[in-house]
């Protein structure tokens, strides 16, 4: 296991119920195209890897999969279990799944790859248990990252808040880009991987997404929040708020742009 293999644990550590509030909501947009493009519908044996709250996973019962989900943090377990009724969902950590050699049609992952320290074993893992001419279909943000990924990173930026020394870049700050990630997974084994951009807008409260992100310590930029002073608080809600006001819709509400990568392949 890697140092941000090691990091990744901690970070998740009990955020699952603020995840679900928040982040959720927005990973959500990409679960029909990810499901559309591993051909997920009636019958076929899925594996949903970092299920999370269970997003696609529930997506996948609804068009009558037989699915099984496992994530690496045992509260996101517990809360897909809740979500979607006899889900057969476990805890496991990539690069390593307790199940045998091509034993599911499709295999899934809405923004997990970006969160492994060894993107290509990772990779290698999935594609073992995929069965010959099974689907492969993974989300990633697209890098560098913008509006809804990056309002309060921005804000620390503007602040002058240094990235800490002790908190390891993600992998994907290289792969996160279009061909790059095309051609990580395509030396990872699945050489017709194809990689679409895809794009949206998340229409969300700015209130409720500085409390259930930066507040709730999810995901780095979080973390980087909690550790500052007061004043350093104060001052980086004053320049998110800022930031905020320039994608204000009606009702105080926002509408921030999205953008994320979705790679596809066969096995």
């Amino acid at each position: 296991m890697t140092s941000f293999d090691e990091y990744e644990r901690e970070l998740w550590a009990g955020r699952a119920p603020a995840y679900e509030r928040g982040f959720m909501q927005l990973t959500a947009y990409t679960v029909k195209p990810l499901l559309d493009a591993a051909k997920v519908g009636g019958g076929t044996k899925v594996l949903d890897v970092g299920t999370g709250p269970g997003v696609v996973a529930g997506e996948a019962v609804r068009r009558g999969a037989e699915v099984t989900a496992v994530d690496a943090d045992p509260g996101m377990a517990e809360t897909a279990a809740r979500n979607v009724p006899g889900l057969d969902v476990r805890v496991a950590v990539l690069p390593v799944l307790p199940f045998a050699d091509e034993g599911f049609d499709a295999v899934v992952g809405n923004f997990v790859i970006n969160h492994v320290g060894e993107p290509a074993r990772a990779l290698a893992e999935l594609r073992r248990v995929l069965r010959p001419g099974g689907r492969l279909a993974l989300t990633c943000w697209e890098m560098p990252g913008s509006g809804a990924l990056s309002v309060v990173r921005d804000a620390v930026d503007q602040v002058g808040v240094p990235w800490p020394d002790d908190i390891p870049v993600s992998p994907f700050m290289e792969y996160g880009r279009r061909d790059a990630f095309e051609r990580l997974v395509r030396e990872s084994g699945f050489p017709d991987a194809v990689t679409e951009p895809v794009s949206w807008r998340h229409v969300t409260d700015p209130e409720e997404w500085w409390r259930t992100g930066a507040l709730a310590k999810v995901g780095s930029n979080g973390v980087i929040v909690s550790r500052q002073d007061e004043a350093t608080v104060a001052r980086i809600k004053a320049a998110y708020d800022r930031i905020m006001a320039g994608y204000a819709v009606d009702g105080g509400r926002v509408s921030l742009p999205a953008h994320a990568l979705l790679t596809h392949a066969t096995r």
